[in-house]
């Protein structure tokens, strides 16, 4: 491996964990932000954007699921800490002289993953209330300690087909 690869490498792993550590909502992050400040400039996720299918299905989706959900006319956004995603209505992304998005992005194309802080039964009784069907779970590698703490992860797909994740840290 060349120079420039390890470079590029090693900037990729630490913008990752700087992101993860930022990102954890309410863990000491006011210490961990002037920690990592010093190694990079890079604050936390503030959003990401994805296009979507069907406004009304998400919409009931992530309202039943406990996100707030704001609607305007061109996105609907789902807030949740001080994060949000996020979702362009078909007629902006299916408008053609919309261009600050990837070329290629149509749904399905997200994949997110929050970290829930209750029991594995609220979580169930969650998903049951919006009829979300578990695809997978198991024990997996999360984002907390910069990509090595452990977490029970759930997965299931909105109405769009995204995938998504809730991680319990034990």
């Amino acid at each position: 491996m060349d120079g420039a690869t390890k470079g590029r490498r090693a900037f990729l792993k630490q913008t990752l964990r700087v992101g993860a550590l930022l990102s954890v909502s309410g863990l000491n992050s006011s210490r961990v932000a002037a920690r990592e400040a010093q190694a990079s400039p890079l604050g936390r996720l503030d959003h990401v954007a994805v296009p979507m299918r069907d406004t009304d299905a998400m919409v009931a989706f992530y309202r039943g699921l406990g996100f707030t959900v704001r609607e305007g006319g061109q996105i609907v956004s789902v807030h949740f800490a001080d994060q949000k995603i996020n979702f362009h209505r078909p007629e902006l992304w299916n408008g053609g002289s919309f261009d600050l998005r990837a070329p290629a992005a149509e749904p399905p194309c997200g994949d997110f993953c929050w970290v829930w802080e209750g029991t594995a039964e609220q979580l169930a009784e969650s998903l049951r209330v919006v009829g979300a069907e578990v695809v997978a779970e198991g024990r997996r590698q999360g984002g907390r300690d910069g990509g090595d703490a452990m977490g029970d992860s759930v997965y299931i797909r909105d109405p769009d087909g995204n995938l998504l994740e809730f991680i319990r840290y034990a």
